[in-house]
C-alpha cells in the first residue's frame, strides 16, 4: 500500500509505502474490547478502613434485657456509648449516626481491571490504525482518496500553535477543528444522535519517537491530540470505541511503526 507525502503547504511531494499495519482487517468489536480494557485501567481502585466507625465502646444489648439497653427510659434501643457510671452517650456504628460506619462501603479486593492479551491488543491498535485509511473515516471536508493522510517531517519541527494552524489549512483539515468547537447536541429520546458524529470531531496527530516541537505547538489547540509511535494507545486511534478518527501521520511515524509495536501495551 502507498500513500502520497504531504508537505505543510499542502503539495504532494512524492510517495511512500506505508507499513503492514494499515493493510489489517478492520475488527470493530477487538478495537472496543482494547478501548474498555484501557478506560478500565483508570479506574482508581477504592477501599475502606475495615473498622471505621467500629472503634468505639457503643454496644447494642438486644430488646429482652434491661441492663443498658435503653429500655423504659423514653430513647431508642441504639448502640450507644459506655460513660462512667453506667451512663450511655451517642448513639454509635450503626449507619444513621453520626460518624457511624458505611451503610454500602466499597469492598477492597473487588477488581474492576479488563486483561486483555499483548498479542491481541496489538492486533487491536493495528487495525484501529488500518481503520483511519478506510471508510470508517468520515470524510466530510476531505477526499477519501488522500487517506491515509501522511505529512512531511517538516511538521515535527513546527514549534508555534499558530504555525500549526496555518498547515492544517493547508492540508484542508482545519475546518474539523472549528467543527469540534460546535456545540454538540446530546442525544435524547426524541432526538437520535449517532456515536459517530460525537466521537469524530477532532484530529490525532502521530509524530516519530523521541521529543518534538510539534507536540508542544499542537497539544494546546482545542480538538488536537498528539503522541508518538511508541504511544499510540486505542482510546486514541478509536475515541469511544468507535474506530476511524482524522488522523495524521508524519513520515518518521511512518517509518518506525513496525519497530514501535513492539512496544505497544496495555499496561
Amino acid at each position: 500500500m502507498n500513500a502520497s507525502v504531504i508537505s505543510i503547504d499542502g503539495k504532494v511531494n512524492r510517495q511512500t509505502s506505508m507499513p503492514k499495519a494499515f493493510s489489517e482487517v478492520v475488527r470493530p468489536d477487538i478495537i472496543k474490547r482494547a478501548v474498555l480494557a484501557e478506560n478500565a485501567l483508570s479506574v482508581q481502585p477504592q477501599g475502606h478502613y475495615l473498622l471505621a466507625g467500629m472503634q468505639t465502646s457503643a454496644s447494642y444489648h438486644g430488646r429482652m434485657y434491661t441492663w443498658r439497653s435503653g429500655r423504659r427510659t423514653g430513647r431508642a434501643q441504639r448502640p450507644r456509648e459506655h460513660l462512667g457510671g453506667g451512663r450511655q452517650g451517642k448513639v454509635k456504628k450503626i449507619p444513621s449516626a453520626v460518624k457511624g460506619r458505611r451503610a454500602h462501603p466499597h469492598h477492597v479486593e473487588k477488581n474492576l481491571t479488563e486483561q486483555m492479551n499483548k498479542r491481541e491488543y496489538q492486533k487491536a491498535i493495528m487495525s484501529a490504525i488500518a481503520a483511519t485509511a478506510s471508510d470508517y473515516v468520515d470524510t466530510k471536508f476531505i477526499d477519501k482518496a488522500k487517506l491515509p493522510i501522511v505529512v512531511s517531517n517538516e511538521i515535527e519541527s513546527i514549534s508555534k500553535a499558530k504555525d500549526f494552524m496555518a498547515a492544517l489549512k493547508a492540508i484542508g483539515l482545519d475546518k474539523y477543528i472549528d467543527e469540534s468547537h460546535e456545540s454538540k447536541r446530546r442525544a435524547s429520546n426524541n432526538k437520535r444522535v449517532s456515536a459517530r458524529s460525537r466521537y469524530k470531531r477532532s484530529v490525532l496527530l502521530v509524530l516519530g519517537p523521541g521529543e518534538k516541537k510539534a507536540e508542544k505547538a499542537a497539544r494546546n489547540l482545542p480538538g488536537v491530540d498528539v503522541c508518538t509511535s511508541e504511544e499510540i494507545r486505542a482510546s486514541l486511534l478509536a475515541p469511544g470505541g468507535n474506530p476511524g478518527r482524522i488522523t495524521i501521520w508524519s513520515e518518521n511515524a511512518i517509518l518506525a511503526l513496525d519497530e514501535s509495536s513492539k512496544k505497544w501495551s496495555l499496561r
